[in-house]
C-alpha cells in the first residue's frame, strides 16, 4: 500500500493555514479542501474568503463551502471524493457520523492542547488564564463528542510569562502543522497506535464572554496579568477610568506590596501605570481609550495624568 494519502483538508482561520500548507509541500494530495461561507469583513462589509481559501485557491485545489452537512447533497459530494483521511482544524462546524466515517481511514483533528486539558472552542485562552505552565498540540481521532477522540499525538510547548494568547495562537499553529508532518506516516502505515483519553482530567474550554473581560481589581495581580495576556487580542481587558473603557493590551507583574486599596494608581512613569491589586501590583504597559488607537503608557501620559486616580 501507497504511504501516500488522498486527504480533504478542512479549516477556516489563519490557525488553520500552516498545517495545510504543510500538506500541499508534502507528497500528499490534498484533493479538497472544505471552509467556512465567506463572511462580510472591515468597514464594508464586503464577503471576504477565508484565509484556508485563499491557500487553497492559489494552489488550484477544489473548495467546498457548505453552511453545514444537513443535505443530502454535501454529503453525497464528500463521500465521492474518495478520501483515506480527512484533516480537520478549527474548522467551525460540527461533522456527523457520517462524514467521520466516509474517509478511509477517518477524520483527524489538530487541537489547541494538550487533551484532555482543555477541551472546547478556547484552549489557547483557557490555559493562559489559569496559568498553565504548558501548552501544546494533540492530534486524535474524531469522533461525536467535543474533543473526546483517542490521541495519536503530543508535542508541547512551554507557556512563558509574557505569552499572550496572541503569540502562543501563532507558535501552536506551527506546531500543529509540524505534529501532522510527524503523524501521517504512521496513520498511513496503520502503526501509529491511538490512546484513549482520560475523561477524569479533562475541563471544558468555555467560548469567550465579552463580560470576562472586565477587570476586578481585588484579583491577584497575578491573576489580572493572566487575564491581560489570554484576552489579547480579543475581548482585551478592561478597566474603567473616569466612566469610559480603558482597555488594557499589555501588562507586567510586579512583586511589590502597597498600602492602596485594589483599583488605585500607584506610580507613573515611563516604563507603566502601576495599579494596586489585592496582593501585588499591576504594570499597565500598552493601552487605549475609545476612538483611540492602542498606545504605550509613555505616550498616554502625555495627556493624561493617571498619579492617584482610581480605576474600576
Amino acid at each position: 500500500m501507497s504511504d501516500t494519502l488522498n486527504i480533504i483538508f478542512a479549516g477556516t482561520p489563519d490557525f488553520s493555514v500552516p498545517p495545510l500548507q504543510g500538506l500541499l509541500d508534502s507528497p500528499h494530495r490534498v484533493v479538497a479542501v472544505y471552509t467556512q461561507p465567506d463572511r462580510p469583513a472591515g468597514r464594508g462589509r464586503k464577503l471576504t474568503a477565508s484565509p484556508v481559501k485563499q491557500l487553497a485557491l492559489a494552489h488550484d485545489v477544489p473548495v467546498f463551502q457548505p453552511k453545514n452537512f444537513k443535505a443530502e447533497e454535501d454529503c453525497a459530494a464528500l463521500e465521492s471524493l474518495g478520501a483515506d483521511l480527512m484533516v480537520v482544524v478549527a474548522y467551525g462546524l460540527i461533522l456527523p457520523q457520517r462524514i467521520l466515517d466516509a474517509p478511509r481511514l477517518g477524520c483527524i483533528n489538530i487541537h489547541a492542547s494538550l487533551l484532555p486539558r482543555w477541551r472546547g472552542a478556547a484552549p489557547i485562552h483557557r490555559a493562559v488564564l489559569a496559568g498553565d505552565a504548558e501548552t501544546g498540540v494533540t492530534i486524535m481521532e474524531m469522533e461525536a463528542g467535543l474533543d473526546t477522540g483517542p490521541m495519536l499525538l503530543k508535542r508541547t510547548s512551554p507557556i512563558r510569562q509574557s505569552d499572550t494568547t496572541s503569540e502562543l495562537h501563532n507558535r501552536l499553529s506551527i506546531l500543529g502543522g509540524e505534529a501532522l508532518m510527524e503523524a501521517l506516516p504512521g496513520i498511513a502505515a496503520g502503526s501509529l497506535q491511538a490512546e484513549p483519553q482520560d475523561d477524569a482530567l479533562a475541563n471544558y474550554a468555555s467560548k469567550l464572554d465579552k463580560a470576562e473581560s472586565k477587570i476586578d481589581w481585588k484579583l491577584s495581580a497575578a491573576e489580572l496579568d493572566r487575564q491581560v495576556r489570554a484576552f489579547n487580542p480579543w475581548p482585551v481587558a478592561q478597566a474603567d477610568y473616569q466612566g469610559k473603557p480603558l482597555r488594557i493590551w499589555e501588562s507586567l507583574l510586579i512583586d511589590q506590596a502597597s498600602e492602596a486599596g485594589p483599583g488605585r494608581v500607584v506610580a507613573c512613569n515611563r516604563d507603566g501605570i502601576d495599579v494596586a491589586t489585592s496582593d501585588g501590583l499591576l504594570r499597565i504597559v500598552k493601552l487605549q481609550m475609545p476612538g483611540k488607537r492602542a498606545m504605550s503608557a509613555a505616550d498616554f501620559l502625555n495627556a493624561h495624568d493617571l498619579e492617584g486616580a482610581l480605576l474600576g
